[in-house]
């Protein structure tokens, strides 16, 4: 095998938001933060919970409200 190809092997820290910590071997670095895990991932927790990333969930709810209220308000089409 050729001497000095292979990427350096760190004992890496991994950290979630949620909490959840595990020591692991990584090519990427001594320590690494995710955002999410399988610890707190609504797939391996059967729970279902809205990552809201910089607030796109409100913004959604915001601009489409209208809608939403429009249609209770809205008449009834002719003929029922």
């Amino acid at each position: 095998m050729r001497k000095d190809i292979h990427p350096k092997v760190f004992k890496a820290k991994i950290r979630c938001h949620c909490g959840f910590e595990a020591v692991i071997e990584s090519t990427k670095g001594a320590e690494i933060n995710t955002e999410i895990c399988a610890a707190c991932h609504p797939f391996y927790t059967g729970k279902q919970r809205f990552v809201d990333t910089a607030g796109r969930i409100d913004r959604f709810r915001r601009k489409y409200a209208h809608l939403q209220t429009g249609a209770a308000d809205a008449p009834q089409a002719k003929g029922q």
